[in-house]
């Protein structure tokens, strides 16, 4: 009893474990590649590469992290530069990309194996799947039984086959027609017995139905039927019987399985989901009353088609897979790279018909073999007189690699000619052959000189010029062209700037154009689309550029100017002056053209809405009494002015709106945010820049004084109704908006805010009033002074800034300066008693 306190938890933990990881027969693990060392990258086709990437992405790896983390798996440098070089080439090839587009995931790279999962054919358990899954060799006729996009299922509505064997369960549809007529459906017992009415009972088990047939008439006609003599008897299956036939040895799922009594061996291993990876595919045993009765070759059928070996089951069959004997591996330039199982008496060329034959761009002349000698690899190369008669041997590995990427008859013309590109090297072939044969020089071509690219003995380049013009008269000899010659032609447009002109100003579509010959101000007018409104045609200057400046004088040209009068019609005057290339045609605009502004008056007024402005100097007080006056509910120290950045940076507004007035707004606006980004502080430039602090009561009681500002065009005037909150934000406890109250201070407002946050900078307090006026908080000794409330405003109370270094050492360091410089004061002191 002492020890049953012991034994009972160990009895609990076993069963524990037992009915939580249960063992199944019919799972193996997945064999998936911890170590990339051994990966040949020549050895592998474009389809595997294709294949990786394809997983690659969507376990959203980028082509850089997928060559890491080969890297971090074992493959060697120069290995993970073959298969960068083979991404990049198969990338340009299809035309894709490798950022990960791939949806742009930014993927962290694991130093561990990555994952990714797919769900097998034959069951929803999802089984985990390696990224470079592709680079194992797969076994030939494995995906037969393991494709979900093929099944191999009995058919049951077929005829009756004449060598179908009876048994029990099974249902006999007997039909007599004819003289006689009777019909009847009989299941057979489990004895192996029907009974016919009127007949009497027949043993029909293990009887084959052409068998059962003849049993049966001989029944009938024993029974007075005239069988024969106007009588016929048709037998068939109706419901027919399930078998158990058993999958064991080298198998995915052994076991025990039900199938129809019409199903074939191949019915069967695809239900067991067909030999695992030391399954053999090629001696499968069909086993019956402990008999071999048959050895099945899926080889035949994958490369035949031939299924005389796929023979029906019958109950108690039983299907051994034993292990293969040798199998090899047919890597690189063959159509159905993979492991291959070999036969005694089976040669290379055997298993290279197995594979498909070779690829397009394979190298047939030979074959590397890479063999297992008694403690290490041996390489041997095969043939091609020797394919037939090699007999392969246990771990071959044939690798079979692609024709080099090189031309031994090519010859290329690059450049100013009608058909550049690849030619024969025919014999004889020559510099003036080869530009007939591209079928002559375009017009553009500098025919004073070519030159040739030229492989030295040692694939260095050497460059041969040639006068082109010489050689096409037959003034100097013709040159012999040799292999991977590359002639190139010039074209007289490589050769110089590209002629341009520009036009800005006063035009439609303001910008550089293309030059041509004989151009002139009219033609480039209307190039850039015609005169903008308000252009003057009696208004523009043609700039030129000069190639005689006197370095040695501080007043010589750098251009010259042009003055150009010309019409609307563009007809008259200067229209025909013809521009030089780089030339600069300015047009002006008019002196007396306005275009009409306009300024929005809203809120208290009597009339709100927007007013164009009348004359140059308009102001505040002149538009508030345009809109009629304030109306009574008005809240005149609340009035703001809000002006654009652009008004407020002076652009002219003249302009048409044009692209260059767009690009010179978006210029000036860049320029603000980049001055206020460069300052300790963040400002929101909008606030900054937006609002004008007026006093509209004084404006109003002195118009025409300093502080009626003139009007610009955008403007935006706002008279408020009576405000009554002041809203107080920032490093406050609670932001919030405070009813006004004419008895309270600076301070009673934050309190009713909840009072100063712990990180707020009190001294750097500030206040916004309703007309855009800031005020800030001023110091008086050690005192803070805050400026007046009024309604409306809003109190902001900034972050305090962290300090920058160490508050410690900084207060050490002045201590210990001040304490130096009162040592040199008593010292300077000594000295004078």
């Amino acid at each position: 009893m002492k020890h049953i306190k012991f034994i009972l938890p160990a009895v609990a933990f076993i069963l524990f474990c037992l009915f939580t990881h249960p063992v199944s027969a019919q799972t193996i693990p997945q064999n998936i590649p911890q170590n990339l060392s051994n990966v040949d990258v020549n050895s592998l086709t474009d389809a595997q590469i294709r294949q990786m990437l394809a997983q690659a992405q969507g376990a959203g790896l980028s082509d850089v992290q997928l060559l890491q983390q080969a890297q971090t798996r074992g493959m060697s440098d120069d290995q993970v530069q073959k298969l960068q070089d083979r991404i990049s080439a198969i990338r340009s090839k299809d035309g894709t990309s490798g950022a990960g587009s791939m949806g742009g995931i930014d993927s962290t790279l694991r130093t561990g194996r990555r994952l990714n999962y797919r769900a097998d054919s034959d069951s929803t358990r999802r089984q985990p799947r390696d990224i470079y899954d592709s680079f194992r060799p797969k076994i030939f006729g494995a995906d037969l039984f393991r494709n979900k996009n093929m099944k191999f299922e009995p058919n049951l509505k077929i005829a009756t086959p004449v060598n179908y064997v009876v048994g029990p369960e099974d249902q006999l549809n007997i039909s007599v027609y004819g003289k006689s007529v009777a019909n009847w459906k009989l299941e057979v017992s489990p004895d192996g017995t029907i009974n016919i009415p009127g007949i009497g009972v027949v043993n029909v088990s293990g009887k084959t139905i052409e068998q059962l047939t003849a049993s049966i008439k001989s029944k009938l006609t024993a029974n007075n039927y005239a069988i024969g003599n106007g009588t016929s008897v048709q037998i068939s299956l109706g419901n027919i019987r399930s078998i158990k036939v058993i999958l064991a040895g080298q198998v995915v799922h052994p076991g025990t399985y039900t199938l129809p009594s019409l199903a074939t061996v191949f019915n069967a291993l695809y239900a067991a989901g067909g030999p695992n990876d030391n399954g053999t595919f090629r001696q499968i045993a069909i086993i019956r009353n402990n008999r071999i009765i048959r050895h099945l070759d899926v080889y035949d059928f994958l490369t035949k088609g031939d299924q005389k070996d796929n023979i029906s089951l019958q109950d108690q069959d039983v299907i051994q897979i034993p292990t293969y004997r040798t199998r090899v591996e047919l890597a690189g330039e063959v159509k159905i790279p993979g492991l291959f199982e070999t036969l005694p008496g089976e040669s290379l060329a055997d298993i290279l018909g197995y594979a498909g034959g070779f690829s397009d761009q394979a190298y047939t002349a030979r074959i590397k073999v890479i063999q297992v000698s008694d403690q290490q690899h041996k390489l041997t190369d095969v043939i091609e007189n020797d394919y037939k008669t090699y007999t392969p041997l246990r771990g071959d590995k044939y690798i079979i690699e692609r024709i080099l990427e090189r031309y031994e008859n090519r010859v290329q013309i690059t450049g100013a000619v009608f058909r550049p590109g690849e030619y024969e090297l025919q014999n004889g072939l020559t510099v003036s052959k080869l530009i007939t044969n591209a079928a002559g020089l375009k017009e553009d071509a500098f025919s004073g000189r070519g030159n040739i690219t030229r492989l030295n003995a040692d694939n260095s380049k050497a460059l041969i010029p040639f006068n082109i013009k010489d050689i096409l008269n037959k003034t100097a000899t013709d040159i012999p062209l040799q292999r991977e010659d590359s002639v190139s032609i010039i074209s007289i447009f490589d050769l110089r700037d590209k002629y341009k002109i520009t036009i800005k100003g006063e035009v439609r579509k303001p910008g550089t154009f293309a030059y041509a010959d004989s151009m002139t101000v009219a033609d480039l007018i209307i190039r850039a689309g015609g005169f903008a409104e308000g252009a003057s045609p009696k208004r523009i200057e043609v700039s030129r550029r000069v190639n005689n400046s006197d370095p040695t004088s501080k007043n010589s040209p750098v251009s010259q100017v042009f003055s150009v009068d010309v019409n609307k019609q563009l007809n008259q005057g200067d229209a025909n002056f013809v521009l030089h290339a780089f030339d600069i045609v300015s047009v002006y605009g008019l002196p007396g053209y306005e275009k009409q502004r306009t300024v929005k008056v809203s809120g208290e007024v009597i009339y709100p809405g927007y007013y164009t402005i009348q004359k140059k100097d308009e102001k505040v007080s002149d538009l508030i009494k345009r809109a009629g006056g304030i109306s009574a509910s008005a809240d005149v120290d609340g009035g703001t002015l809000k002006r654009s950045n652009i008004a407020i940076l002076g652009v002219d507004k003249n302009k048409a709106d044009t692209a260059e007035l767009a690009r010179e707004r978006v210029e000036r606006l860049n320029r603000i945010k980049k001055d206020y980004k460069d300052t300790s502080k963040t400002v929101d430039t909008t606030q900054r820049n937006n609002y004008i602090g007026i006093d509209l009561k004084a404006i109003l009681e002195k118009p025409g004084t300093s502080i009626d500002l003139l009007v610009e065009d955008g403007d935006e005037i706002r008279v408020p109704k009576e405000q009554q909150i002041v809203r107080v934000n920032g490093e406050v406890l609670f932001p919030s908006a405070v009813v006004y109250d004419d008895g309270k201070s600076f301070k009673a407002y934050v309190l009713n805010a909840g009072g100063y946050g712990p990180e707020a900078l009190k001294r750097g307090a500030y206040i916004v009033y309703p007309n855009g006026t800031v005020k800030g908080t001023r110091k008086f000794l050690w005192f803070n002074s805050h400026p007046s409330v009024k309604p409306g405003s809003e109190i902001y109370v900034p972050k305090r800034t962290p300090p920058t270094g160490d508050t410690g050492q900084q207060i050490l360091a002045y201590t210990t300066g001040l304490a130096s410089l009162g040592a040199i004061i008593l010292g300077i002191l000594s000295l004078h008693k």
